[in-house]
């Protein structure tokens, strides 16, 4: 996660993908003082700057300096191909912590509210009483602990929700949590048997693909079910098991292992489940240039941008 020497890039060429808008190009030519030219189907032969969402395979090549990706998730695109040595590659994450944690505050105060009981009950022009219950003192378990986890229990706390974090690596509590604990370990269990709400915010790596397995979901006791992270890290079949089990009270997924779901999936039958499309996060442009330009402001500075991706890692 060396940030590329100055003098390399003060001469580089700036590459932009199709998918970035003529917006963003115009303010990423403002941020690096050059103009931008669309990608090549092969590489320069002079060094260069790529900003986009995907890297071809014919752009993974020495002269690589920098990718910063317009996502905030780098999975697929560590997935798809050798990554060149020593080039950085960094991130847009933008808001998307502010967002994510609003979407999931928005199901949990919908779920005390009985919002999709009272919608079902307009549906059939039915007047009933529903109670309701409070979110305060209850408990949400956020696996994943950075940016957007933090973001998540920090909202959830704000409305007197305690927020119990599970890591895979021991570290301090950071904001927004009461506490934290280790996957794997009993007190995991003990706060998943626990929780009204379990959110994951995991990224995808060979370490949590299908994290969320049987025995996390038998550990769970009627908790709602969140994924806000990525689909894969979710063993569906275990999850369909808990549903039907009562393990789990509900689902909300805005992520799946296969994107996008065909309208014959099985997944659009789960009981008492909700699909978002992977509509929590979205990306704006005004995240991708905000980004790029922290980024572009330290590696000027000779300095490891915060939002550089450990391409061993995954994140």
């Amino acid at each position: 996660m060396t940030p590329p020497h100055p003098d390399p890039l003060a001469r580089a060429r700036l590459l932009t993908s199709p998918s970035v808008g003529p917006a963003v190009v115009r303010e990423l030519e403002r941020i690096t003082g050059r103009p931008a030219v669309p990608v090549y189907a092969t590489a320069p032969d002079v060094p260069f700057v790529f900003v986009g969402d995907v890297l071809p395979e014919a752009l993974r090549v020495p002269g690589l300096l920098w990718f910063h990706s317009v996502y905030a998730g780098t999975d697929a695109l560590l997935a798809s191909g050798a990554w060149p040595e020593g080039a950085l590659l960094t991130r847009t994450v933008g808001r998307m912590g502010e967002r994510i944690a609003q979407y999931t505050l928005a199901w949990v105060l919908a779920e005390c509210q009985s919002v999709p009981e009272h919608t079902a009950q307009h549906s059939r022009a039915e007047w009933r009483r529903l109670p309701s219950e409070l979110a305060a003192g209850q408990t949400a378990v956020v696996h994943g602990t950075g940016h957007i986890g933090s973001a998540v229990a920090g909202l959830l706390r704000a409305c007197s929700v305690r927020t119990v974090g599970v890591s895979r690596t021991p570290r301090a509590t950071p904001p927004g949590f009461d506490r934290v604990v280790l996957a794997g370990s009993e007190e995991e269990t003990a706060a998943l048997a626990e929780a009204r709400w379990v959110v994951s915010a995991l990224p995808l790596t060979g370490a949590t693909e299908r994290f969320f397995d049987a025995a996390r979901f038998t550990a769970m006791r009627g908790a709602t079910f969140l994924n806000v992270g990525r689909g894969a890290t979710v063993d569906m079949a275990a999850l369909e098991a808990a549903l039907h089990g009562g393990t789990v009270r509900r689902a909300v997924l805005d992520v799946l292992p296969d994107e996008p779901a065909a309208p014959g999936d099985r997944v659009w039958r789960l009981p008492r489940t909700v699909i978002t499309s992977h509509s929590a996060g979205i990306t704006a442009d005004e995240d991708v240039v905000a980004d790029f330009e922290s980024c572009w402001q330290e590696v000027a500075e000779g300095r490891t941008p915060a939002l550089a991706v450990d391409t061993r890692c995954g994140y």
